[in-house]
């Protein structure tokens, strides 16, 4: 993970090279875009029953999914 880190920090010192001159900040990445806005409507609606949920789990029981053990005690 250090060579990553590495890398990612070498990219960020890149981009402190670009001539922000003139580039209006941002306070957040979310604007009122109308139409084009990436969010949709908070509309309430049914969720899916227990069933359905585990309609396609390879293994389920009980109304759960059923994975295998990973941690010992």
């Amino acid at each position: 993970m250090t060579h990553e880190l590495g890398d990612i920090l070498t990219h960020i010192e890149k981009l402190s090279e670009l001539d922000t001159t003139g580039v209006e900040p941002m306070a957040q990445v979310l604007f009122d875009a109308g139409e084009t806005a990436t969010l949709r409507d908070d509309i309430e609606r049914p969720s899916l029953s227990n069933a359905d949920a585990l309609a396609n789990a390879a293994v389920s029981g009980n109304g759960y999914y059923k994975v295998p053990k990973v941690i010992e005690r």
